[in-house]
């Protein structure tokens, strides 16, 4: 079964152009990341915060709570 990611861009070519990079400053887990120019997106690192696309100026993050079964699971 192929795991498909929760969080998405909806246009990658225009984070390159933003020069805040807010989403790695709240990013408190790394799932944000620059490498050559370009914004890497790190699903698997995501702990569901939600900081994300509120962190964004642009509006550019897409972010829906994983499907059933697959996410963090917190036990208390």
């Amino acid at each position: 079964m192929a795991h498909r990611s929760h969080i998405a861009l909806k246009d990658p070519q225009g984070c390159g152009r933003c020069r805040d990079r807010a989403c790695v400053a709240f990013c408190p887990s790394g799932v944000y990341a620059w490498q050559a120019e370009r914004l890497t997106v790190d699903y698997r690192r995501c702990i569901e915060c939600l900081a994300c696309p509120f962190a964004c100026p642009s509006g550019n993050i897409v972010w829906h709570y994983p499907p059933g079964g697959y996410g963090v699971i917190y036990h208390y």
